[in-house]
C-alpha cells in the first residue's frame, strides 16, 4: 500500500544538516549522521539549497519557473528528501552533527613523518631481500613446524590482529576527513570478511578518497615488511632462522595472499571501490550482474523479463560491459580452485581427523589433534553459513517492507 507524504506548501520544510558536493553534471547531497545520500542534479540540489535555506515549497516552486520556465516537481523532491531520511518530522527535532572522534590519530598516521618511516620500514625489508633470497615470501614458509594444527591456530591468531589493522587504517584514513565509518561482519561468496562503510567519501572530492580506499593495503605492505625484517633479525649464526623468525615469514607469506586477494574485483575489494570511483562509477558490480542477469533472460528467449537498462547510471552501463565479463571469470576460477584445490584437501584432513578420532591407534596428540583442527575448521564453516543465512533474511525482510510500503 503506498503512502504519500503531504506538506503545506506555504511551510517551510524542516532539513537535518546536509552535505554537497558537486562532481561533474551531477551534486551528491547527504546526511552524514547517518549514511544517507542521493545523487541529484544541480537543479535539483539548488532546490534543497532553497528548502534547507527556510524558503517554502511554493517560493522555491515559483524560484524554478522563473529559472527554468516549468514547474519544480516539489512532490516528488519532497518525497525523495523524505525517502532519504533528511526531513525532521514534526516529533523529530534536525539532529546535529557530532564531530567525528580520532580525527587527530588519522591525520598523525598519514602525516608526513610517518610516511617517511613507512617508506625506511619497506625500504629496509627490500634491502634485506635482495641480500637474503630465503626472505622472500614462499609456500615453503609456512611450514614453520611439523605439527599443521599449530601452523593453522598461529596464521588465524596472527592474521585476526592484522585483518582488524586492515580495517582500522581504512577507518582512521576516512576520519582525518571527517568521514564517519564503521566496521562489520560480511562474506564475500565463499570468504568471511570485515568490511568498512566508508559511504561518507562520495562526499569528499574524488581525489581525496583514494587514500582511504588504499589505507588497508598499504597496512597489509607494511606488516609483510615488518614480519621480514624482524625475521631477519632473528636469523642465527649458521644463517637459519629462530622459531620467531620461521614463524614471522609464514605470517609474511600469508600477508602477501592478502595483498593478492585484492586483484580478485568480482569480489568488491579495496582494488575494486578504487577503480570504481576512478571511473565515476555508482554501482559498478549490481549493474554489471543485472547485464547478466539481461544477458540470460534473451537467450532463455525471455526478453520481457529483462531490467530497464536506460534507468542505470550512464558511467555504469558502460563499464558494466566489460566488467560483466570478469565476473564471470572471477566467479568461475574461485568455484573451479575450490573444487580441485580446496574441496579435496579439506576432505582429506576431515578424513583423516575423523579416522584418527576415532581409530584404536592415534596417539594422545594425535587426538587433541584432531580435537583442535576439526573444531575451528567446523566453526569457520559455521560463520559462512550463518552469514549467508543472515544475508538472506535481510533481502527478504527488505522486499516485505517494500511490499507493505
Amino acid at each position: 500500500m503506498d503512502t504519500e507524504v503531504q506538506y503545506d506548501q506555504d511551510r517551510r520544510v524542516v532539513l537535518h544538516p546536509l552535505v554537497y558536493f558537486a562532481d561533474g553534471d551531477e551534486v551528491t547531497i547527504g546526511r552524514p549522521d547517518v549514511d544517507s545520500y542521493g545523487i541529484f542534479p544541480p537543479d535539483g540540489a539548488e532546490v534543497v539549497r532553497r528548502l534547507a535555506a527556510g524558503d517554502t515549497p511554493r517560493e522555491v516552486d515559483r524560484w524554478y519557473q522563473a529559472e527554468y520556465g516549468e514547474s519544480a516537481d516539489l512532490e516528488h523532491v519532497l518525497a525523495a528528501l523524505d525517502e532519504l531520511g533528511f526531513i525532521a518530522t514534526t516529533d523529530q527535532a534536525p539532529v546535529d552533527v557530532a564531530p567525528v572522534r580520532w580525527q587527530r590519530l588519522g591525520a598523525a598516521l598519514f602525516s608526513a613523518p610517518a610516511w617517511v618511516g613507512y617508506g625506511a620500514l619497506v625500504a629496509w625489508a627490500m634491502i634485506a631481500m635482495v641480500r637474503s633470497p630465503d626472505l622472500v615470501p614462499s609456500y615453503r614458509n609456512l611450514f614453520f613446524t611439523d605439527y599443521f594444527t599449530l601452523i593453522e591456530v598461529a596464521l588465524f591468531v596472527g592474521a585476526v590482529p592484522l585483518l582488524i589493522l586492515h580495517e582500522l587504517f581504512h577507518v582512521l584514513a576516512a576520519r582525518r576527513l571527517g568521514v564517519r565509518s564503521r566496521v562489520s561482519i560480511g562474506r564475500r561468496f565463499y570468504y568471511v570478511v570485515l568490511e568498512t562503510s566508508l559511504d561518507g567519501l562520495v562526499a569528499v572530492p574524488r581525489r581525496r578518497r583514494y587514500l582511504p580506499i588504499l589505507a588497508g593495503m598499504l597496512v597489509d605492505v607494511l606488516a609483510l615488511a615488518a614480519f621480514t625484517v624482524v625475521a631477519d633479525l632473528n636469523r642465527r649464526p649458521d644463517g637459519s632462522y629462530s622459531m620467531a623468525g620461521r614463524l614471522c615469514l609464514a605470517l609474511a607469506f600469508a600477508t602477501l595472499l592478502r595483498v593478492l586477494w585484492q586483484f580478485f574485483f568480482y569480489l568488491r575489494t579495496d582494488l575494486y571501490v578504487l577503480m570504481s570511483t576512478l571511473l565515476g562509477c555508482v554501482d559498478l558490480h549490481t549493474t554489471a550482474k543485472r547485464l547478466l542477469r539481461n544477458r540470460a533472460v534473451r537467450l532463455l528467449g525471455r526478453p520481457e523479463r529483462t531490467t530497464d537498462e536506460t534507468q542505470w547510471h550512464p558511467v555504469d552501463r558502460r563499464a558494466a560491459g566489460w566488467y560483466s565479463w570478469l565476473i564471470v571469470a572471477g566467479y568461475t576460477f574461485s568455484i573451479t580452485t575450490f573444487l580441485v584445490a580446496v574441496a579435496p584437501a579439506v576432505y582429506r584432513m576431515f578424513a583423516n581427523s575423523i579416522a584418527r578420532l576415532f581409530g584404536d591407534a592415534a596417539t594422545g596428540g594425535q587426538t587433541f589433534d584432531s580435537v583442535v583442527f576439526l573444531g575451528l575448521n567446523l566453526a569457520q564453516i559455521a560463520l559462512t553459513v550463518w552469514l549467508a543465512v543472515r544475508e538472506r533474511r535481510q533481502r527478504k525482510n527488505q522486499q516485505f517492507q517494500h511490499v507493505i510500503a
